[in-house]
């Protein structure tokens, strides 16, 4: 008597629902969580369901060969043929107003020959809702991620238009220089003019044609900090000038260059080498 009282306090203790079954899949017990679920759900009477055949209940309850009344009713068939020695499974059980989930745990239970099991529901609710949630976030994050890729997709296309117009706007522009402008400038050059007027004329010729060739790119991609002055000097240094032309020019002293020319050498790192200067802009092009 003892014992008997020990065993249901200890299953009327326990937050799952708890039955156990006869070899025939009928309910002989129950725990105090199965008959409250009874009370909750509607039952008016019989909360212990002694008696009910919850197999019977499973197989009828079937209406697909695969549903969660089928896979229920097969693993108790299994534990209690000796075939599995515990079957787990989980199903949803959703009302109109209310979303739950339940795990089922079929294990058997001998009792004098006799096969029997125990089968218990336990409320799963607040781990699916979290895993619905992770599931949701996941899903969100993979949308996302897909707008970004798509986003990226689009910004490449972009990027790559943007440059193949730059390139194309490049070319009009050398085109251009090269046709309308250059051949007007050499038959500037070939008339009567001062030596001032000469020279200005030579460095913007020298300048328009630094603008379709690779120098300024060249000097540019040296990632030097070069003054407006210095690439001025830079340009005609390039073109031949001799420092006195150059002073003239710019209307600076022809220390005022040599200054300019000692400051390229210590950029362009030429000031401990005997590379000529004129020569190594040149390279350049």
């Amino acid at each position: 008597m003892v014992d008997n009282n020990l065993y249901k306090v200890v299953i009327d203790s326990m937050s799952a629902h708890v039955a156990i079954l006869d070899e025939q899949g009928k309910i002989i017990e129950t725990n105090r969580a199965w008959q409250e679920y009874g009370r909750q759900n509607g039952m008016r009477e019989s909360f212990e369901s002694i008696g009910i055949n919850y197999l019977a209940i499973c197989e009828t309850a079937t209406e697909h060969p695969e549903d969660d009344a089928d896979r229920v009713a097969r693993g108790i068939r299994n534990v209690m043929a000796g075939e599995l020695d515990e079957f787990l499974t989980q199903y949803p059980c959703h009302s109109r107003d209310q979303k739950r989930w339940y795990a089922v745990r079929v294990v058997p239970y001998r009792d004098h020959n006799v096969h029997r099991v125990i089968v218990t529901h336990e409320n799963i609710t607040p781990i699916m809702e979290v895993q619905e949630a992770l599931q949701a976030k996941e899903a969100e994050l993979i949308r996302q991620s897909e707008r970004l890729e798509e986003t990226n997709i689009a910004l490449r296309v972009l990027l790559r238009q943007r440059e193949e117009d730059k390139t194309r706007i490049e070319e009009t522009i050398y085109a251009n220089v090269d046709r309308l402008v250059l051949p007007y400038l050499e038959k500037l050059l070939q008339g009567h003019l001062t030596e001032k007027q000469r020279t200005l004329l030579e460095v913007v010729d020298t300048n328009l044609r630094d603008i379709v060739s690779p120098f300024l790119h060249s000097l540019a991609a040296l990632n030097m900090s070069l003054t407006p002055q210095e690439i001025e000097v830079a340009n005609m240094v390039r073109s031949g000038k001799s420092s006195k032309e150059i002073a003239d020019v710019l209307n600076l002293s022809v220390s005022g260059v040599d200054f300019h020319r000692k400051r390229l050498r210590s950029k362009l790192d030429l000031t401990h080498t005997s590379k000529n200067l004129r020569s190594y802009l040149l390279s350049l092009a």
